[in-house]
């Protein structure tokens, strides 16, 4: 067995190119099976346990905020994005087209960051791609970031709250995706736009995933004595 040498190769070959169902302007790389190209992963590298191909599938929250920011390009035009937790690089894609200065992507998986460079290629924009964990470090400048399915679980969920915290004291504005994950700090969220939004059925609970895009808000403080 060959392992991965070049995650580009890999990708181009696992994946086929299609619009986005939600975004149809965007065509991405997605694999046509969740497990299957997860197993292919762990085979061709040698390794178990690797997180899923995140980077493969247009989730539901990535594809409620491109679709907001295609629909509503005055909230990008000009400004330089932030796309956390990018995966495919869809938001951040969207972001370019809707006329932002840049971009920067961020992922901890390669792959995510390999698949992110080939769409943005593949759609005609150019996205920064960095591969680190920012959640505990000092947040990149941006003016606007975006967060897309990241509520998932509860660890997760309140290491991007500390990040989104800090970049909201900097007064960056945050809109997050999301689907109604389990962890969603719906209390500090002002819903902006609701979608219904076709996703792989394999992945989620339904076909059809109602899906909202949230303008987040810093804590609210009590006085002492409150």
């Amino acid at each position: 067995m060959t392992p991965i040498k070049d995650p580009i190769d890999f990708i181009r070959r696992e994946t086929r190119i299609r619009p986005v169902p939600h975004a149809e302007e965007i065509r991405l790389h997605v694999a046509d099976e969740a497990m299957a190209l997860w197993q292919k992963t762990e085979e061709d590298l040698g390794e178990l346990g690797l997180a899923p191909p995140f980077w493969a599938f247009a989730w539901a929250g990535g594809q409620g905020l491109a679709r907001y920011i295609l629909d509503t390009p005055d909230l990008v035009r000009g400004r330089r994005v932030l796309d956390f937790a990018c995966g495919s690089g869809l938001v951040g894609i969207a972001a370019m087209m809707a006329g932002a200065t840049s971009c920067h992507a961020v992922d901890i998986d390669p792959f995510a960051l390999a698949a992110a460079g080939l769409n943005a290629e593949l759609n005609g924009v150019a996205l920064s791609l960095e591969m680190a964990d920012i959640t505990a470090s000092p947040p990149p400048d941006a003016d606007i970031v975006f967060c897309g399915d990241v509520f998932y679980d509860r660890a997760m969920a309140d290491k991007v709250t500390g990040l989104l915290d800090r970049l909201l004291e900097r007064g960056t504005d945050v809109l997050v995706g999301d689907p109604g994950r389990s962890c969603l700090p719906k209390t500090r969220l002002t819903e902006l736009a609701v979608y219904n939004v076709p996703v792989v059925g394999a992945l989620e609970d339904n076909e059809i995933k109602r899906t909202c895009v949230y303008r987040m808000k810093s804590e609210q403080v009590l006085p002492e004595g409150r």
